[in-house]
């Protein structure tokens, strides 16, 4: 259930948002841009329906979405940029928080703030956070939508850990997970080797 986003554009935006010496404001348009492009496939199968319309010449056949909600929910606060970007392509999408940070010394998910929209269990969602390192946010956020009674779910992220992938799997292995790529391991404080680093600190300029 693992599909590794391989666009040239993808890899070539990966490849400078990895790098140590890539400032915020850049890091942020490309992390934007990378969410962007990723969007079309996590999208590639949406319904379609046939629609005429009227062009300046005549009348044309055309396909339009076939009326299928879907709510994007970013884990806070790396989420966020990630979300922007693919509210760029899909402006009619529903907008959900889930706030969750990783305890230094546990390693696991402390929730702190969800808002969601009231007919999220109707909506198709797409669950966004750039990294998947020890899975632990990622499990704990689709725990909270499945609560809501939210039954179709994907999960992407811009880098993931074997180890994440594992976890998210072996907890739900009903939700597909698309990424732009699967790294070495973690080290022994859950950070993703190579990785990119903290993708909050250096996107909002803070340690």
């Amino acid at each position: 259930m693992v599909s590794i986003v391989e666009h040239p554009l993808v890899q070539h935006k990966l490849t400078r948002l990895r790098d140590k010496n890539t400032q915020p404001k850049e890091f942020r348009e490309l992390l934007s841009e990378i969410s962007s492009l990723m969007l079309y496939e996590v999208t590639r199968n949406l319904p379609l329906k046939e629609v005429e319309v009227e062009t300046p010449l005549g009348i044309a056949k055309g396909k339009v979405l076939d009326n299928k909600e879907i709510a994007i929910v970013p884990i806070l606060r790396a989420g966020l940029v990630m979300a922007e970007g693919m509210l760029q392509i899909l402006p009619s999408a529903k907008v959900g928080h889930i706030g969750l940070y990783r305890d230094p010394q546990t390693l696991q998910p402390v929730q702190y703030y969800t808002k969601l929209p009231e007919d999220i269990h109707k909506r198709e969602v797409i669950v966004v956070d750039p990294m998947l390192a020890t899975g632990g946010s990622a499990v704990a956020a689709i725990s909270i939508l499945k609560s809501k009674g939210v039954r179709n779910i994907k999960f992407v992220c811009i880098i993931c850990a074997p180890e994440g992938v594992e976890a998210l799997e072996s907890s739900y292995p009903e939700v597909e997970i698309y990424t732009a790529a699967i790294d070495e391991r973690l080290n022994d404080h859950g950070y993703i080797i190579p990785g990119l680093g903290d993708a909050g600190d250096r996107l909002f300029g803070t340690k």
